[in-house]
């Protein structure tokens, strides 16, 4: 009998279209449960879910049969329609993502960092975060793509 196993950590970060602050306090926490409740239709797990009224951040544990890619693409997918539906009709989330991987070792630092979004972005835009991300992780990027 053939069986996979892995442990596949993943952070998680996209915006809102055009990094508008389409995420409303009246509606924030039921997107971020929603979330999680689609990443667990997934036959996954969502550790932290948290952001701001321009972005979220996702600490997920995915099964090794699946993308990173699939992954968003279903979260970001689904619930545009459930916000569009229920509170904003002109919700959008951006075209690009961005996914780091993480090691179990550094899962509750990252869970603390998501957990603090908010107290974060006091002192630093989405856009200076995420560079800081893509540097810190060695990715290369050109700013006139990143941001669709």
């Amino acid at each position: 009998m053939s069986h996979t196993s892995g442990n596949i950590l993943l952070h998680l970060i996209f915006s809102t279209q055009g990094r508008r602050p389409s995420i409303a306090l009246r509606f924030r926490h039921d997107l971020f449960a929603y979330l999680g409740g689609i990443t667990r239709e997934m036959r996954g797990t969502a550790l932290m879910v948290n952001g701001t009224a321009d972005h979220v951040h996702l600490l997920v544990r995915v099964r090794p049969a699946q993308s990173a890619a699939e992954i968003v693409r279903v979260i970001k997918a689904n619930s545009t329609k459930w916000v569009r539906a229920k509170w904003r009709s002109d919700f959008a989330w951006q075209t690009g993502y961005g996914v780091f991987s993480v090691s179990e070792s550094n899962v509750e630092a990252v869970k603390k960092y998501i957990a603090e979004q908010e107290e974060h972005h006091k002192k630093l835009t989405f856009q200076e975060e995420f560079l800081g991300f893509l540097k810190k992780n060695h990715i290369e990027y050109d700013e006139r793509y990143i941001w669709g």
